[in-house]
C-alpha cells in the first residue's frame, strides 16, 4: 500500500499537468498554427498601427506557446509596451518585472526599468491632476517614489542608455516635489507653533534636497524657528549659511531686518 500512494500522487500530478497544458493550448487555439515569427511580426504591425489590444493577444500567445524561443525576449518587452499603450498599468508593470527576472542583463533591461519608472510616474498623477495641472506635492507621493527608484536603477545600472537623460530630468522633478512636500509640512508645524518639528523638517530639505529650489524656504523656516525657540546661536549659524549660499535672496534680506 505504501508504494501505491506515491504512484497515485505521480498520476495525479501528471493528470493535472496534462489538464493545465490542454487548457493553455485551448486558450490560444487560434494561434497554434502560427509560428513564433508569425506572431511576433504580426504583433509589431498591430503596435505600429496603434492596435495594442490585438498585439497583446498575439504577444500573450507567443509568450505562452513559445516561452523559450528566439522571439521570447523581444516579445516580452513588446508586451510591456503594448499593455502600457492599452492603459493597463498593472499588467505592464508585471510584464516589466517578469522581463527583469528572466533577463536581468538582457538586451532591453534599461527599457524595462525606464518603463517601470514611466508607468509609476504617470500613476503619481490622477486624471484630474493631469487635466487641470494640480500640484501633486501636497498629496501621496508613493507612486512617484516608486518611479524614482526605477529611474535610479536605470541611471546607476545602465549609465550609457539613451533613456538616462529623460530619467534624470524626471528624477530631479520628483526630488523637487519631495522637497516641496517637506516644506509644506514644515510650514504647517511652524504655523501651529511646533517650532522644533518645523526646524527639523526644514533641515531635512537642506540636507537631502540641497539642489532643489526649496532650500531657501527651508533655511528661512529654520532661522525663524530657532529664533522662536530662543536658540540664538543656531539661528545665527543658519543665517550665515544662508548668506554664504544665497546672498541676493529676498527672504534673506527680510530675515536681516
Amino acid at each position: 500500500m505504501k508504494k501505491i500512494v506515491p504512484l497515485l500522487l505521480a498520476c495525479s500530478f501528471a493528470l493535472l499537468s496534462a489538464c493545465s497544458s490542454n487548457e493553455l493550448h485551448d486558450s490560444y487555439a487560434k494561434y497554434q498554427d502560427q509560428t513564433a515569427s508569425d506572431l511576433y511580426h504580426s504583433s509589431k504591425k498591430d503596435l505600429l498601427a496603434d492596435h495594442p489590444n490585438r498585439a497583446i493577444k498575439k504577444l500573450e500567445a507567443l509568450n505562452a506557446l513559445y516561452p523559450f524561443g528566439a522571439y521570447a525576449e523581444d516579445g516580452l518587452i513588446n508586451l510591456v509596451y503594448a499593455y502600457y499603450e492599452n492603459d493597463d498599468a498593472d499588467a505592464a508593470l508585471a510584464a516589466a518585472d517578469r522581463y527583469l527576472r528572466l533577463y536581468p542583463r538582457g538586451n532591453y533591461s534599461d527599457y524595462a526599468y525606464y518603463m517601470k519608472g514611466i508607468i509609476a510616474f504617470k500613476q503619481g498623477f490622477s486624471w484630474i491632476q493631469r487635466r487641470v495641472g494640480v500640484n501633486p506635492a501636497p498629496r501621496d507621493l508613493t507612486n512617484l517614489k516608486s518611479a524614482y527608484l526605477s529611474f535610479n536603477e536605470l541611471v546607476t545600472g545602465f549609465p550609457t542608455s539613451h533613456y538616462v537623460p529623460d530619467a534624470i530630468a524626471r528624477m530631479r522633478y520628483i526630488r523637487n516635489l519631495f522637497a516641496e512636500k517637506e516644506i509644506g509640512i514644515a510650514t504647517f508645524y511652524y504655523d501651529k507653533k511646533a517650532y522644533v518639528a518645523a526646524a527639523n523638517r526644514a533641515s531635512d530639505v537642506v540636507v537631502h534636497y540641497n539642489r532643489s529650489p526649496w532650500v531657501i524656504p527651508a533655511l528661512t523656516i529654520m532661522v525663524k524657528s530657532y529664533r522662536k525657540l530662543g536658540m540664538t546661536e543656531m539661528a545665527d549659524n543658519t543665517l550665515k549659511i544662508f548668506q554664504a549660499s544665497y546672498p541676493n535672496s529676498k527672504r534673506l534680506k527680510r530675515l536681516m531686518r
